[in-house]
């Protein structure tokens, strides 16, 4: 959850030049399989969609400004993106920008934020030039 609020404060700080999307996905430490001993909640393995629904609210509580997606049983995005089970992506035109490592060791919220301050400059620096004759 603390990642979770970073992130939200993040979005916070650029929405001005970039829109969010959280999607949630196949739960990382279930309570009835391979539980974390720092599980914030008890979430049992998802067994239909409404399960992945139903948990994905948690989730909502920790950013509810951010829109949220539910991944698809079948963990589509998850495998698309290489989630597994956690990961930070900008998209932009339909290309991936950035992409950052897989978590829980590879979620960087700092590299994230360097992306966006990078990009921001760049949207903020006149790229006409004028030249006076």
């Amino acid at each position: 959850m603390a990642r979770l609020r970073s992130f939200q404060r993040l979005a916070a700080h650029f929405v001005d030049i970039a829109d969010f999307l959280l999607v949630y996905i196949e739960e990382a430490h279930p309570s009835d399989g391979w539980v974390s001993s720092d599980a914030a909640y008890n979430i049992p393995k998802h067994q239909c969609l409404q399960d992945r629904l139903r948990a994905a609210q948690l989730m909502r509580e920790g950013a509810p400004d951010c829109p949220l997606a539910v991944d698809t049983m079948d963990n589509a995005s998850s495998a698309a993106y290489g989630a597994y089970f956690e990961r930070l992506y900008i998209i932009q035109e339909e290309k991936v920008m950035y992409q950052g490592g897989r978590g829980p060791e590879g979620y960087k919220i700092s590299e994230l934020r360097s992306w966006l301050d990078q990009y921001k400059t760049r949207l903020e620096s006149p790229s006409t030039v004028v030249i006076q004759v």
